[in-house]
């Protein structure tokens, strides 16, 4: 390959470049598009995206989502892989070198750095929640569930949240199993545990839909999620419509920089973007149809948000025969999810301290996962010794912000939407698009265009969304 400056002359790569492409690799295309999905379908794609669809009015709001998908998620995934395969190394490393490599400022390679601190910090209550999911499907397998009470459910829900002991334990065994995966390798640890839970998680889902759908109501459903009513669509929930593909799938982390680093020049990048993409916009839809049917059967509120998934659905579950067993099985999948995502964001931590510092991977991914639990115990805390708490009070808009809260606005709200913006201004402004056009096996026309999207569409429609939470 051939990598041209934006002044046209060709740049020789770099000695780290090809050191750092050299130590460990996806085996094939298959154990790479699994890894990948893995990363982007968590629990966003499962539990945010019914509640999300819910909240805002159903057919119109999965429209958006899927243009969003297109105009700013493909097009950030396909730059994100174009830099990982070029740099060969971490985000950081890769980014810096590509820069080099494109006559651009190695202060760029600061996106690389922004990225893995929104990962940590997202990380930090990510995996909190992930044990949350654990706790609820052993909960449930063992004690089944709570009679067809709401405040029986909701109790349930409570004591969880009200026993720091319980959910710090919950937590660990969570950050355990992630780190156990990612301290093994890219082979033998991402891509093993890859090609096992996803044909899991698509097993359970498809399962988990087909029942709903015959113990519920699928004509609601398919009404409700295709036939658009824009007139229950406002401004605000078309643009987190945008977005929410966006903060799913991950992009503007660098987390796809990582992956993309193991890759070989035989795997066409843009195939497997196009296939990780279109598999987690499926299982979300999936996942529509795992949720509505018996929200709607069941005469349920489709827009109660993130209570959606751990109080309104265990109570439905809890009329319908076998519902015990799905209800496992719903919780089961969740944890599948949150821990593919989980690993993948680990990796994206562990990576430059391989790369950079030539620290041990193991050591590297056990300090990373010790680091996260002890970040992770004031969201722990947020929801029973500080739920009272709420450190920028002063603030008007953030008056009942909790420790928690204030951390997953800053990461979801700020620090990822500027690192997708970012990027795209990278990728779109200081790289050329022959590199594009290489790395992804675009033809010439196809990689001006690409350039043009990441140049003004993506930094417009990331902006659009960086806003949603201020418009009316």
């Amino acid at each position: 390959m051939t990598d041209v400056s934006p002044g046209g002359s060709p740049v020789t790569p770099t000695p780290s470049v090809a050191a750092g492409n050299a130590t460990e690799r996806w085996s094939g295309k298959l154990g790479f598009i699994l890894a990948t999905v893995g990363s982007a379908v968590g629990i966003g794609s499962i539990w945010k995206f019914p509640y999300e669809v819910g909240a805002n009015g159903g057919g119109a709001f999965v429209q958006c989502y899927l243009l969003g998908i297109a105009l700013i998620v493909l097009p950030l995934m396909f730059a994100e892989f174009a830099i990982g395969r070029c740099g060969g190394s971490d985000p950081v490393s890769s980014i810096e070198s590509v820069a080099r490599r494109s006559s651009a400022s190695v202060h760029w390679r600061w996106l690389g750095i922004l990225g893995i601190a929104t990962g940590f910090l997202i990380l930090s209550y990510y995996c909190v929640i992930g044990g949350w999911t654990l706790s609820y499907a052993a909960d449930t397998a063992l004690r089944g569930l709570p009679e067809v009470d709401a405040a029986a459910v909701q109790g349930r829900y409570d004591a969880l949240m009200a026993s720091p002991a319980r959910m710090m334990v919950c937590s660990a065994i969570f950050i355990v199993m992630a780190v156990a995966v990612v301290a093994r390798g890219v082979m033998r640890g991402i891509e093993a545990a890859a090609k096992l839970l996803m044909p899991i998680l698509g097993v359970l889902m498809v399962m988990l839909a087909i029942y709903a759908i015959v113990e519920g109501d699928a004509a609601a459903t398919l009404r409700y999620l295709f036939i658009p009513d824009w007139s229950r669509l406002s401004a605000q929930g078309a643009l987190e419509a945008l977005g929410l593909g966006f903060f799913s799938i991950g992009v503007g982390m660098g987390m796809m920089i990582a992956y993309a680093a193991y890759s070989d020049a035989r795997m066409d990048l843009k195939q497997i973007a196009i296939v990780s993409v279109l598999a987690d916009t499926g299982i979300s839809l999936l996942a529509g149809f795992a949720v509505f049917p018996i929200v709607f059967a069941h005469g349920l509120n489709a827009a109660a948000g993130p209570g959606l998934v751990f109080v309104t659905l265990p109570l439905a579950f809890a009329d319908m025969p076998g519902g015990r067993w799905a209800a496992t099985a719903f919780f089961l999948l969740l944890f599948v999810a949150a821990l593919g995502s989980a690993i993948a964001t680990f990796e994206l931590l562990v990576s430059p301290f391989i790369r950079r510092l030539g620290w041990r991977r193991r050591n590297a991914a056990w300090a990373a996962g010790a680091v996260c639990f002890v970040a992770g115990l004031p969201t722990v805390w947020s929801f029973n010794h500080w739920s009272a708490w709420y450190p920028l009070a002063q603030w008007p808009a953030l008056t009942q912000a909790t420790f928690y809260d204030l951390v997953d606005q800053l990461s979801s709200n700020v620090l990822l939407p500027l690192g997708g913006f970012g990027l795209a201004l990278f990728a779109g402004w200081r790289l050329p698009a022959a590199l594009l056009g290489d790395e992804l096996r675009l033809s010439e026309a196809g990689a001006r265009r690409l350039r043009w999207i990441l140049r003004y569409v993506v930094p417009a429609g990331v902006a659009a969304v960086a806003l949603a939470p201020w418009v009316g």
